[in-house]
């Protein structure tokens, strides 16, 4: 499935912080400094200035429970026309290092409550990007039996709701291969090099038909 993006449309980057990458520290870099920007200067540059607005409302930290709290304010009442979505790896990573366990079925239900209310509520194309994970340390290996479900989870719902899916997973685990280890694409497993980000923002541009 190819995105349509149109000359006025506006194009919303959600997430965590691999989608905030910076943004609410910088008040000079509104959209971040990883792939969400990195994106939008790939569009603008074989565009021109075309007025597609970006705009990345991605949160450090956040899981998904904590995207539908917000998700009135930071998505549905700035009616875009194209929203990509990235969140996951804190409802595992959290299982891990503090105990604090999301629930499939949590994680599903919340996921589905934000695309449901960007459906009905607006003509909006969806762009679900999965949550990957890129293991650093043998320990990191452990958390895929919780990740994985979540995969699929959202791989189901990219089917479910019509929305193009950038299987990150599987793409960044053959980047890190390719570049000579997974240092080079997450330094930590989780939070995307420079290199990893450029994956990201390459690979979604090919998803807007660039």
């Amino acid at each position: 499935m190819t995105i349509s993006l149109h000359g006025s449309a506006t194009v919303l980057f959600q997430g965590d912080s691999i989608t905030d990458a910076g943004r609410l520290s910088d008040p000079d870099s509104p959209l971040g400094n990883g792939y969400a920007r990195m994106a939008a200067d790939r569009v603008r540059a074989a565009r021109g200035d075309s007025g597609i607005t970006f705009l990345n409302r991605g949160i450090s930290g956040n899981r998904a429970a904590d995207l539908r709290a917000r998700w009135r304010e930071d998505a549905v009442d700035l009616e875009p026309d194209v929203v990509s979505v990235m969140i996951g790896v804190n409802d595992t990573w959290r299982r891990y290092d503090s105990g604090d366990i999301t629930s499939l079925q949590s994680y599903e239900d919340d996921y589905r409550a934000v695309l449901t209310q960007i459906r009905d509520g607006l003509d909006t194309q969806l762009i679900l990007i999965e949550p990957f994970l890129v293991p650093v340390t043998d320990e990191q290996w452990a958390w895929r039996e919780d990740l994985d479900p979540r995969i699929r989870t959202v791989r189901r719902l990219a089917e479910e709701f019509d929305a193009a899916l950038l299987a990150a997973d599987g793409l960044l685990n053959q980047a890190a291969r390719t570049a000579g280890g997974a240092e080079h694409i997450a330094g930590d497993g989780v939070h995307p090099t420079p290199l990893g980000h450029t994956v990201l923002a390459e690979a979604w541009t090919e998803l807007v038909g660039l």
